[in-house]
C-alpha cells in the first residue's frame, strides 16, 4: 500500500487500526479490550510481586519497542524488565548457535518458572521469536505477544495473551504496538485497580 495520506488521514488510519485491534487467550476472544488491559498488567503485577522478572524480545523496530518499554516499566512501573538486546550478546549467541536461537539461549540461561516473555514481532513470523517463546512455554513462564500483518501468523496463538493489530504496514503495526505497551503502563493503577477486585 503507497501511504500517500495527510498527517490527519494518517492518524485517522493508526487510530482505526488500533480500534481493530484483537486479544485472544487461547480459544477465546476479549470482546471487551478493557478487560484484555487488566488481565496484560495484572499479571505483570503478580510477577514482579512475585519476584520475578520480564524479558522482552523482538527485531529491529521491535527491538527499540523493546528497550524502550523495558526501561519504561521499570523505571515508571515499578516492573522489574530487561530487554535481550546487548548486541555483544546477540552477535556472540547468533555465532555460535544460529541468529534463530538468539533469544531462546538467553532464556535458557537467565529465565525461571514465573517469569513473564512479552514477545513482539510485527509479521509473527520470524523464527527468533518463535524460539523465544517455545522456550519460555518450556520453563513455565507467562507469555504475552504482539503481532500483526496475516491473521493466521503462528506468534497470534503461541502466547497467555495474544495481541494481534490487524495492518499489514510495518509502521502502522510497531506504532499500534508501543502505543498499547505504552497505554497498559501509563493506565497501570486504573488497571490494577480493576484487577485486584
Amino acid at each position: 500500500m503507497n501511504l500517500r495520506l495527510s498527517f490527519t488521514e494518517y492518524i485517522q488510519s493508526l487510530q482505526e487500526i488500533l480500534s481493530r485491534t484483537i486479544v485472544s487467550a487461547g480459544d477465546m476472544v476479549y470482546e471487551d479490550i478493557e478487560v484484555a488491559f487488566v488481565e496484560y498488567i495484572g499479571n505483570l503485577f503478580q510477577v514482579t510481586e512475585n519476584g520475578s522478572r520480564i524479558f522482552f524480545v523482538g527485531n529491529g523496530g521491535s527491538a527499540g519497542i523493546c528497550t524502550h518499554s523495558a526501561n519504561d516499566y521499570t523505571k515508571n512501573g515499578g516492573f522489574r524488565c530487561m530487554s535481550l538486546h546487548d548486541g555483544a550478546v546477540l552477535t556472540c549467541l547468533g555465532n555460535d548457535f544460529g541468529f534463530e536461537h538468539i533469544f531462546a539461549k538467553q532464556l535458557k540461561f537467565h529465565a525461571q518458572q514465573g517469569d513473564a516473555l512479552i514477545a513482539i514481532s510485527s509479521s509473527g513470523r520470524s523464527a527468533d521469536i518463535l524460539n523465544a517463546v517455545r522456550q519460555a512455554d518450556e520453563i513455565g513462564m507467562f507469555v504475552c505477544t504482539f503481532s500483526g500483518f496475516a491473521s493466521d501468523n503462528p506468534l497470534r496463538s503461541m502466547g497467555s495473551l495474544n495481541w494481534y493489530v490487524d495492518s499489514k504496514e510495518y509502521g502502522f503495526v510497531e506504532l499500534a504496538h508501543q502505543v498499547l505497551i505504552h497505554c497498559a503502563l501509563d493506565r497501570r493503577d486504573m488497571l490494577l485497580e480493576s484487577w485486584q477486585r
